[in-house]
């Protein structure tokens, strides 16, 4: 848990650089971060839809200052973050979709990998001191789906081009800490950079394709049963307020101890805590007051993994961090966010964040 004032001590009045801004959990951390009192500047590609919660909650309001350009302008990301001078930086743009990994590989690797690389090489440019928290994902670890919680020392990998992708990321992040920013150097090049791998995160305002609660959100508006393509697969749910909550906790530590903190943290919820996508969707529909769901019998489907645990003793033991909700808090705060036709997105997602940080 993360305590307000904690936070605002810390980051009141700091620039703080976010890729991904105009993201799903970009949206969230931008207002998080609006509330603490810092100066941000986001630098992400468009939102893809017209009703994305940057949108909704008119995020270049909030905004020190929102540039639209690709990750994957090497030049134009450095000279942005340089001029900037960040004292934080959250890096979380990327290629995120499972299934849109597939359908397009090269890129996928080109935004995870290489847009990781461009990142740290910007603040390899920069003369003053800064924090980074790079952000990959649970699926960087080589997964044969024995259900055993997986810890920070496992072993990389990915079968499919999105998680690859991100296993690729995390060598990338190591390579750079120890090539550019090794702690034991610290005194000449005052960077520290850490790496968090967070679970399935949903929350309010994600109107993604091919994700499981924004499918669910729509097919109740078309009055349609949703299609449940793995239904029995289980995830690490976790509301996007706990990962947010454990990045702005590691950036904060990593001011207190930029060398005890520059590594790799799990921040998911507790590996007992496990429901399948049926079982979420029901609660969900339950939460809701409505709704309807479908198993599908699909047929060659692409390889996704279908059990996937974290083990985040780590980040309890160094950090003090922990799931500060259960699974089933977690879609149900989700489905009344929806559910919630009164409010406008910005008050709801501040209602909840204000609750959550208390």
């Amino acid at each position: 848990m993360v305590a307000e004032q904690y936070l605002k001590s810390v980051f009141k009045g700091k620039r703080v650089f976010v890729t991904g801004h105009t993201g799903f959990k970009g949206a969230w951390l931008l207002q998080i971060l609006n509330w603490l009192g810092a100066n941000v500047k986001g630098y992400s590609l468009e939102p893809e839809k017209s009703n994305d919660l940057y949108n909704q909650i008119s995020g270049d309001s909030l905004c020190y200052s929102s540039v639209i350009a690709d990750i994957c302008d090497k030049q134009k990301l450095t000279t942005e973050l340089v001029r900037f001078e960040p004292d934080f930086v959250f890096h979380l743009a990327a290629q995120a979709l499972v299934k849109r990994g597939y359908e397009m590989p090269s890129y996928t690797f080109m935004v995870n990998a290489q847009g990781t690389a461009h990142v740290l090489d910007a603040i390899h440019s920069l003369k003053t001191p800064c924090i980074g928290v790079m952000i990959t994902t649970d699926k960087v670890y080589d997964n044969p789906e024995r259900g055993i919680p997986f810890n920070e020392d496992d072993k990389l990998g990915g079968y499919d081009p999105y998680s690859a992708s991100k296993a690729a990321a995390e060598i990338v992040i190591d390579s750079y800490r120890r090539s550019f920013f090794n702690p034991a150097f610290y005194i000449q090049h005052h960077k520290s950079i850490a790496a968090a791998r967070a679970g399935n995160v949903i929350g309010g305002g994600d109107f993604s394709d091919n994700r499981i609660i924004p499918d669910i959100v729509r097919s109740i508006s078309f009055g349609e049963s949703v299609g449940l393509r793995n239904p029995f697969s289980v995830r690490p749910w976790q509301h996007v307020l706990e990962p947010l909550g454990a990045y702005l906790l590691l950036a904060a530590k990593l001011t207190e101890d930029p060398l005890r903190y520059a590594t790799a943290y799990n921040f998911g919820p507790n590996p007992e805590d496990m429901l399948t996508v049926e079982e979420l969707t029901k609660i969900f529909f339950n939460a809701y007051g409505s709704g309807s769901h479908k198993n599908l019998e699909l047929e060659n489907m692409p390889h996704e993994a279908k059990l996937l645990l974290l083990d985040s003793t780590k980040a309890l033991v160094e950090l003090g961090w922990k799931s500060k909700m259960n699974a089933q808090t977690a879609i149900e705060m989700t489905a009344k966010w929806y559910a919630d036709k009164h409010n406008n997105a910005h008050n709801k997602c501040m209602e909840q964040i204000k609750a959550y940080f208390l």
